[in-house]
C-alpha cells in the first residue's frame, strides 16, 4: 500500500491545470524526488510505487503530464499544440509552482527519462541528480530496436501486426491481441498485471489524444510527431549524478539505451536481470535497493555542497574580519 500523499492538487499552466501528489514532507538534507512518468500520454499511477521512498525521508513528487489523468484533458488539440517543448515548459512550472525548482532530483521513466534528460541538459540550477529509467535516447534507434524485437515474436504474430498497420485497423481485436504478444514480453512480464499499471493503462486507452499523436497505436508502431526525436545530442551538457536503469527484456533495448551511459559524464547503468520494461513492479526489492542507493549518494553529495557552503562562508567571514581589524 502507498503512504497516504500529503498534498494533492492541481497548478495553472498556459490556462490548463496540471494535477500532482506531494507525499512526505521536506528535508534540509534531502533533495525532493519528482517522478516524470513515461507515454506520451500516461499518467503517474504506475509509478506510485516510488512513494515508499517518502518513508525513508524523501519528499515524492508525482504528476500528471498535461491531457491525461487528473490534469486538462484537450482531445481537440492538434499535433502542433504537442511537443516535447510543451511538456518541459510544464515540468518547470511544477518544480517552480511547487517550490521545489531549488533542491530536486528527477526520475524519469520511459518517455519520461527522456524528458527528464532533456531538463537535464539545460543545467537547472537546483538538480541534483537524475534517474534515466527505460528509456530511449532516440526514437529512430527505438523503431530500428523494435523491428529486431518484432521478428523474434512467435510465428505468425508480426505478420498480424503488419498487415493491419498497412490497412490502418490497428483498433481491430485481432491487432489488439497480437499486441499484447508483445507487451507481455517487452513492456510487462508480470501475469497478472498489477492494478496500479492496469489503472494507467486503462487511463491511455480512455482518452489517447497525447499518446496517438505523439507516439501511434502502439509501443512499436511510432507513427506520431515523435518518431524523429532524439536527446543523443544533448546527453554530453548533463552534469549531475545520473543513473540509467533497463531490463533484460526490455522493449528499451541496450542498443538505444546505451548512448545515455556512454555520453553522459560518469553515468552509471543497471540491468534487472528479470525485468522488461517496469523493473519498479517487476523487481520491487532490487529495484528499491539501486534507486535507495543512489539516493543516498546524492543525498551525501547535497551535505557535502552544503558543508562546503557553510566552510566558504565561515572563511569569508573570518577574511572579512582579518581586513576589518587591519
Amino acid at each position: 500500500m502507498s503512504p497516504t500523499s500529503t498534498a494533492k492538487g492541481t497548478v495553472p499552466f498556459r490556462g490548463h491545470r496540471t494535477w500532482y501528489r506531494v507525499t512526505g514532507r521536506p528535508e534540509p538534507d534531502r533533495p525532493a524526488l519528482v517522478v516524470v512518468h513515461g507515454g506520451p500520454g500516461a499518467t503517474h499511477d504506475y509509478l506510485l510505487g516510488l512513494t515508499a521512498f517518502a518513508e525513508r525521508g524523501w519528499q515524492v513528487v508525482h504528476y500528471d503530464q498535461l491531457g491525461n489523468g487528473g490534469s486538462t484533458h484537450l482531445p481537440d488539440r492538434g499535433a502542433g499544440f504537442w511537443t516535447p517543448e510543451l511538456f518541459l515548459d510544464e515540468l518547470d512550472n511544477l518544480l517552480n509552482r511547487l517550490g521545489v525548482a531549488g533542491d530536486y532530483a528527477l526520475f524519469g521513466q520511459s518517455w519520461g527519462g527522456m524528458l527528464a534528460a532533456a531538463h537535464a541538459a539545460a543545467r537547472p540550477a537546483g538538480l541534483r541528480g537524475l534517474v534515466v529509467a527505460n528509456a530511449p535516447a532516440s526514437y529512430r534507434l527505438w523503431l530500428d530496436e523494435m523491428a529486431v524485437l518484432r521478428a523474434a515474436l512467435p510465428p505468425g504474430v508480426d505478420e498480424t501486426l503488419r498487415r493491419h498497420e498497412a490497412a490502418g485497423t490497428t483498433g481491430s481485436e485481432e491487432y489488439i491481441d497480437a499486441m499484447m504478444v508483445f507487451y507481455k514480453r517487452h513492456v510487462c512480464r508480470l501475469d497478472p498485471w498489477p492494478g496500479e499499471y492496469m489503472a494507467t493503462f486503462m487511463e491511455t486507452h480512455s482518452d489517447p489524444t497525447v499518446y496517438r499523436t505523439m507516439n501511434g497505436p502502439s509501443e512499436f508502431h511510432v507513427i506520431g510527431t515523435l518518431r524523429d526525436w532524439s536527446v543523443v545530442d544533448l546527453l554530453p551538457d548533463i552534469a549531475v549524478p545520473t543513473l540509467v536503469l533497463s531490463g533484460r527484456h526490455d522493449e528499451a533495448t541496450p542498443a538505444a539505451v546505451r548512448p545515455f551511459r556512454d555520453l553522459i559524464p560518469g553515468a552509471r547503468w543497471e540491468v534487472f536481470e528479470e525485468s522488461s520494461h517496469v523493473p519498479h513492479l517487476e523487481e520491487p526489492a532490487r529495484f528499491t535497493e539501486v534507486l535507495g542507493g543512489f539516493l543516498d549518494e546524492i543525498r551525501a553529495g547535497a551535505e557535502a555542497d552544503a558543508g562546503a557552503g557553510t566552510d566558504a562562508a565561515g572563511a569569508a567571514s573570518a577574511t572579512a574580519t582579518t581586513v576589518s581589524g587591519g
